[in-house]
């Protein structure tokens, strides 16, 4: 295993009403996925300008592995074909390099 984290940024621009069934498939996804041994996080986010805008911010520590073996693994989702009838284009994925990582745990939550 190649241990250089990176960082996969994924953005979906939803078609009006799918909201709820995309975040559902987003988090079986997610409950799936962070059991995989080079996950190592993600944050799901949705624009403040457009509600059918999210964006998918995850850090994984090998990127062979993630192509050769998560991307081809099957969904959790009841029918991961279904994910492109929820969107209004194609999904984009782009992939960083980590440069710095700062982070702040705290003991309350922070409201959303």
């Amino acid at each position: 295993m190649n241990q250089t984290p990176f960082v996969l940024l994924v953005t979906f621009h939803l078609k009006p009403g799918c909201e709820e069934e995309f975040l559902a498939f987003i988090h079986r996804t997610n409950d799936a996925m962070r059991h995989e041994p080079t996950f190592v996080n993600t944050v799901v986010h949705r624009s403040a300008d457009d509600p059918l805008f999210f964006m998918l911010y995850e850090t994984w520590l090998d990127r062979e592995d993630f192509f050769a073996v998560q991307m081809k693994r099957p969904s959790p989702a009841e029918s991961p074909a279904r994910l492109p009838d929820l969107l209004s284009q194609p999904r984009e994925m782009q992939i960083f390099q980590p440069l710095r990582s700062d982070f702040v745990f705290r003991s309350a939550p922070i409201p959303a």
